[in-house]
């Protein structure tokens, strides 16, 4: 078996990611966490090392409101794709490659939302957003009494490999998400349901946050 075929996915396997990213991508849509042709979602396949790896991938610029063949594409451990097509990876595809060589994971979603923006600008020069004592941090497998947990966040920039550094560098093995400053957040897990799981409660979890900061803001000025 050559090193190639080693790492490759079966059809089976990649067809069970497509259907897992079709149905993420149909949810996530009609919560509005894909405005515009924002956001982008990955679920690993076949056999992982830390240096060979291959992922299906949304496609860049595409309507994630609509279902097509053209939706997704797989690439590997650089983010080139693995198979001949017309398809772009999406923009931040060197993100998912990261994300996946540090962590060893199966899934990773993101997207952008109104809350993940303003606390990621709110807490920006802190670097990361403080939550303590909510019950959603157990989504985390974090189950200490009053838990408190802080969610990384990194610059953001045009130039998509600038930002793989900043990722490597504040990528927290207990957090399994990170914030990109006024742009959206980044979570994964072992698999799809645990990444929906993650990004779920990081959406409660900023949401709460932002209000709290509000609620203390109107204590202080009464």
């Amino acid at each position: 078996m050559t090193l190639q075929e080693e790492y490759s996915a079966t059809t089976e396997e990649k067809q069970r990611a497509l259907a897992e990213l079709r149905n993420i991508k149909a949810d996530f849509s009609g919560r509005g966490w894909f405005p515009g042709t924002s956001g982008n979602l990955s679920i690993r396949v076949g056999a992982y090392a830390p240096t060979r790896f291959q992922f299906a991938v949304t496609s860049s610029g595409r309507d994630k409101s609509a279902q097509t063949p053209e939706d997704f594409l797989f690439v590997d451990e650089s983010g080139r794709p693995c198979e001949a097509t017309a398809l772009k990876p999406s923009a931040e595809t060197l993100i998912h490659c990261e994300i996946y060589r540090l962590t060893g994971c199966g899934a990773v979603f993101h997207v952008h939302t109104v809350f993940n923006n303003l606390i990621s600008e709110w807490f920006a020069e802190r670097g990361s957003v403080p939550v303590d004592a909510v019950e959603l941090i157990k989504a985390f497998n974090i189950w200490d009494q009053d838990a408190r947990i802080d969610v990384p966040i990194v610059p953001n920039y045009a130039d998509i490999p600038s930002i793989v550094p900043e990722i490597t560098a504040a990528l927290d093995p207990r957090i399994p998400g990170v914030l990109l400053r006024n742009h959206g957040i980044y979570a994964w897990g072992a698999n799809a349901f645990e990444a929906k799981r993650h990004l779920e409660a990081f959406e409660f979890l900023f949401e709460y946050a932002y209000r709290m900061e509000l609620l203390k803001g109107s204590a202080r000025r009464g």
